[in-house]
Order: structure tokens, then C-alpha cells, then sequence
């Protein structure tokens, strides 16, 4: 399915099938999430798969009451780092140089430019920041699912203190972002049958 088919047969899945996606599949996609454009090349977020059925059901209630988040076959937390800082430019400035064959004080005027940009945030723009790129890398996620004919539906509509609480993230220096569950949609979802709404390109896409 080329790029533009894929993108017209997905939607947010509402119903998902009791069918389990491949463990492989679920794994590729992961990967390409991973490698998902992200401001500085920082990764300020991870991706939890919650697998745990009894803790996925513990989370219906913090989803509103979206039953999905247990009927999917693979459920996706999108959670933040919560420190943001010198320590993970430091850690990412060392990977560099160990990726490119380069000693860190080549690499030095970055590493200070990086740390100069999150000194001048308030706490609450690094948080904002960290979570505009989990948004990004769901954005990949979302882009990639359909080329590999993996139903999607993302969740912003969540409780994240509770997702927090439950997953035990605060512990782990993390917070929710976003959820996306992944799986095969169900004969009997009447979303599937909906014709796609958007904008014409005339109204979307502008020349100055």
C-alpha cells in the first residue's frame, strides 16, 4: 500500500478485534517510531507496551471509560522525561561522539548551545517542549501503522496523573503524554465506513 492509499484507509479505530498483531509487526513499527524526527535529536520520551491485561483494564478508568485501551491488541504510552536539561544533553552529546567517532570536546560549542537554549526555559517550557515531541514521534507512528496495514486509534483524552500512578512512572522520572492503541479493526466498526473529512488542498496549503 504506497503512502497515500495507506493514509485514506486509516482512521481512529472505535471497535478493535479480539486478533492479536504480530509481535514482529508491532516491533518494526516501534522501530520506526524510534526513529521519528525530534528537535536536537534528544528523544525526551519513551514508549511504554503495556502488555499486562489486568493493568490495562486498571487504566479504563483514567481513559474515560475507553474500553480500547483493553480490547486493543498492543496499547502504546507516549510518556516524558521530566528533567530536562544539562544531564540529557550531556548523555545525548555523548552517544554522538561515540556514533560518529568524535571526542566530546569536538563537540563542545553544541553541547553549550543545547544547554544555553534549555537554561533560558522555564520549567514549564521544557515540559511543553518534551511533549511536543512525543507528539511528533506519535505523529511517525500514526503515519507508518497504515503502511504496514496496523489499525491505530491515539488517545489524548486520558487521565495522565492516573496513567502515572498506575505505571508507576514518576518513579522512573517520566510523565504521560499521549496513548495510541494498535490493532485490527473490528468487522462491526462503523467508523471504517465513514467517508474521510478534510479540507481541500486549495484551503489547506498556502504560497507567499
Amino acid at each position: 500500500m504506497n503512502v497515500m492509499d495507506a493514509l485514506n484507509w486509516r482512521y481512529a479505530v472505535r471497535q478493535f478485534s479480539p486478533e492479536r498483531l504480530d509481535e514482529d509487526k508491532v516491533m518494526e513499527l516501534l522501530g520506526a517510531t524510534r526513529l521519528s524526527a525530534t528537535s536536537y535529536g534528544l528523544q525526551p520520551y519513551r514508549m511504554i507496551l503495556v502488555d499486562d491485561m489486568s493493568v490495562r483494564r486498571s487504566l479504563i478508568e483514567y481513559s474515560y471509560g475507553q474500553e480500547k485501551v483493553a480490547d486493543c491488541s498492543h496499547l502504546i504510552v507516549f510518556a516524558v522525561q521530566t528533567r530536562v536539561g544539562d544531564e540529557m544533553v550531556d548523555r545525548y552529546i555523548r552517544s554522538v561522539a561515540l556514533a560518529r567517532e568524535l571526542s566530546v570536546d569536538e563537540l563542545k560549542g553544541l553541547a553549550e548551545h543545547m544547554k544555553s537554549v534549555f537554561s533560558g526555559m522555564t520549567s514549564e517550557q521544557k515540559r511543553e517542549w518534551a511533549h511536543q515531541q512525543a507528539y511528533i514521534a506519535l505523529g511517525t507512528m500514526l503515519t507508518v501503522a497504515p503502511t504496514m496495514e496496523i489499525d491505530t486509534c491515539p488517545m489524548g483524552g486520558i487521565e495522565a496523573d492516573g496513567y502515572d500512578s498506575i505505571l508507576g512512572l514518576s518513579e522512573k522520572g517520566l510523565e504521560t503524554s499521549v496513548v495510541c492503541a494498535l490493532g485490527v479493526r473490528h468487522p462491526e466498526d462503523e467508523n471504517a465506513l465513514l467517508k474521510k473529512v478534510r479540507y481541500d488542498m486549495a484551503e489547506m496549503m498556502m504560497t507567499v
